[in-house]
C-alpha cells in the first residue's frame, strides 16, 4: 500500500468525517472506495467516448460505402 498526503477542502473533510462517523467506516478505507468508484466512472466515460469516435468513423465509412453502392446501381 501508498502513504499519501492529502490537502482537502475543508467543506469536504467535515462532510467526510460526519459520513465515515455514520457508517463507521475509517477515513482512510472510505477515501479508497471512493477513489475506486470514480476511477471506474471515468474509465466508463474514456470507453463511452472512444466507442463514440469510432461509431462515428464506421458511420462515415458505411455512407461512403452506400454511396459506391448506389453511384454502381444507378450505372446499371
Amino acid at each position: 500500500m501508498k502513504n499519501l498526503s492529502l490537502k482537502m477542502d475543508d467543506t469536504v473533510f467535515n462532510e467526510t468525517e460526519r459520513i465515515t462517523a455514520k457508517i463507521s467506516k475509517t477515513r482512510n478505507r472510505y477515501i479508497n472506495e471512493a477513489v475506486e468508484f470514480y476511477n471506474l466512472l471515468q474509465k466508463r466515460k474514456m470507453i463511452s467516448h472512444q466507442l463514440q469516435k469510432e461509431s462515428k468513423m464506421v458511420q462515415d465509412e458505411s455512407m461512403k460505402v452506400l454511396a459506391e453502392f448506389e453511384k454502381l446501381q444507378d450505372e446499371s
